[in-house]
């Protein structure tokens, strides 16, 4: 069963880069042109939608490392899968990046992001602290909104998904002119990958920004929600 998990995650987070940052790459991210720029934000949201109801009731479609520590700082899952999550999605993130790159090499498609996708600082001037603060609130706000939904105490029926989703837009609508939207290390890690194979170095020299900060981010946004859900059972 714990095999399972992990290929649900390996194809969640390979499908999440594929059309997220395939959608990204094909139409832009520039947040002066607003048409690439809402496609792009609504991609990696809808993908999230199509996931959740996809493979969420086999692995819960964390799809993202930063999901999978606010999870385990909650109390939801153990080290070892914790382990194993993450592995399974920054592979599934290289997968999906190699896929990407085999599509726009062979039919010689324009990257219009000049990176496979990959996420950077010029939006903040190259300012690292900048994009690391925008990268931990926008992950804070992410993984709080999926704490509270999946939360056993919560009464979302089957739009949990759909919530999650759009929350994820959100953040991407904010997020993108600053940073591209990060919120998920195996998401950044792929493309910046690939995009230094195709001879662009740029998003490796700031890829320690988009593991990090998520990663912080998540980790609060989980000591924030057990505070506020051990409130709220002191008052009942």
């Amino acid at each position: 069963m714990k095999l399972k998990k992990y290929i649900a995650e390996f194809i969640g987070t390979a499908v999440l880069v594929i059309l997220g940052c395939g959608t990204a790459m094909l139409v832009g991210c520039d947040a002066a042109n607003g048409g690439g720029y809402i496609l792009t934000a609504l991609a990696f949201g809808l993908v999230i939608v199509a996931m959740a109801y996809s493979i969420g009731n086999i692995s819960g479609c964390h799809i993202n490392p930063a999901v999978s520590l606010g999870v385990l700082i909650s109390g939801g899952m153990n080290f070892a899968d914790f382990i194993g999550y993450i592995i399974s999605q920054c592979l599934g993130a290289f997968a999906g990046s190699g896929v990407l790159y085999l599509i726009f090499k062979l039919g010689n498609v324009t990257d219009m992001t000049g990176g496979f996708g990959a996420n950077g600082l010029a939006g903040v001037n190259g300012s690292a602290a900048s994009g690391f603060v925008v990268e931990v609130v926008l992950t804070c706000v992410f993984v709080t909104a999926i704490l509270g939904v999946t939360s056993k105490k919560a009464n979302h029926g089957s739009f949990g998904g759909l919530v999650i989703g759009l929350t994820l837009t959100l953040v991407h609508i904010l997020g993108i002119g600053l940073t591209g939207t990060s919120v998920n290390p195996a998401r950044s890690i792929g493309p910046a990958v690939f995009a230094l194979i195709n001879g662009n170095s740029d998003p490796i020299k700031a890829l320690w920004v988009f593991i990090l900060a998520p990663l912080v981010g998540a980790a609060l946004a989980a000591l924030i929600y057990k505070f506020l859900e051990s409130g709220k059972a002191e008052e009942k």
